[in-house]
């Protein structure tokens, strides 16, 4: 196994700038590019904030103030033992609006990123101007397509979540709710080599993409920056806290936070070809939605669409945060 890489593997070239950011107690990598109004874009796992790259650039030259950010736990960011929690890692995203000089911004988010803006915009929704959310389901939506011989009903208080039997969403984010649970292993397989982010890649993304020339430097690149001491263990310490705080007061409360409607305007992008969130899953995190709400499915598009119709994302982008 090769020597594990440090954080500058991710401080790639380029028209943005890089500089590190303090908020919430922590510092966190952003690279941004172009002056106007801030559209924030949070990564998904196994990425960093390159995922973004092609938005960046498009976003600029429509008149935005394009920010990526490295989340905590990933890339150059700070990697602390703990704070892995949803309401911390979104209260990381808030703090750093502000710390950016901006009094809110369009949030963009799609997988783990995803979630993450449907926190925000429910429970920091001052620093929330317009929401896009990719490849990503309301955590309450998701909560009750993995339900119920997974998790419980909110009123049940006892004993650990229960396994899942013939639950769709359940089998499709089988990485995530099952072996990202079990201690060290998935650790030492996205630091031993590429292979198991290539499996993840496989698994959830578009075969269209997957046919590209560009796609597995892609893959190598994401994959690498897991191998970044502690990132794997940081990363997987999120789908840890999803799942394992479901019954416990933490979880109780988080999932009470989110029932708060959202009332900036929200626009919700699904790949039709996502392996890791069903599209049936997806579609019904609208109810959560008192503002504006628009729904597109994007044909042929997997769990990564800013990489996988790189165009079609930038323009949708573009569309929204000129509205408001």
């Amino acid at each position: 196994m090769a020597p594990a890489p440090d954080d500058s593997i991710v401080l790639i070239d380029g028209p943005w700038t890089h500089r590190m950011v303090r908020a919430n107690g922590i510092a966190l990598h952003v690279a941004e590019l172009g002056s106007g109004p801030m559209v924030l874009m949070l990564h998904g796992f196994p990425q960093f904030w390159w995922t973004w790259r092609q938005q960046m650039m498009d976003l600029a030259d429509a008149g935005f103030r394009a920010v990526a950010v490295d989340l905590r736990g990933y890339g150059s960011s700070d990697k602390p033992p703990r704070g892995y929690d949803a309401p911390t890692l979104a209260a990381d995203v808030a703090a750093l609006v502000t710390s950016l000089g901006e009094q809110d911004a369009v949030i963009v988010g799609n997988d783990v990123g995803g979630l993450l803006a449907w926190t925000i915009a429910a429970t920091h929704p001052q620093v929330v101007r317009r929401v896009v959310v990719i490849g990503a389901a309301h955590p309450l939506r998701l909560r009750e397509a993995i339900r119920p011989r997974f998790g419980r009903a909110d009123n049940e208080s006892s004993g650990p979540p229960k396994p899942a039997r013939g639950s769709r969403q359940l089998n499709a984010s089988a990485y995530a709710l099952r072996h990202f649970q079990i201690p060290r292993r998935p650790e030492a397989s996205l630091t031993r080599d590429s292979e198991y982010v290539r499996e993840l890649f496989a698994a959830w993304t578009g075969s269209g993409w997957q046919a590209t020339p560009g796609y597995d430097a892609d893959v190598d690149r994401y994959a690498e920056a897991m191998r970044i001491p502690p990132v794997a263990h940081c990363s997987l310490e999120q789908f840890r806290w999803l799942v394992r705080s479901i019954p416990r007061g933490d979880g109780r409360r988080y999932a009470q936070s989110l029932r708060q409607s959202i009332v900036a305007p929200v626009l919700q992008l699904h790949g039709d070809a996502d392996g890791c969130v069903l599209t049936s899953t997806a579609q019904g995190s609208g109810r959560y939605v008192s503002g504006a709400y628009e729904w597109r499915l994007l044909a042929g598009v997997g769990h990564y669409p800013q990489n996988e119709a790189p165009e079609l994302v930038s323009g949708e982008l573009i569309r929204w945060a000129k509205l408001g």
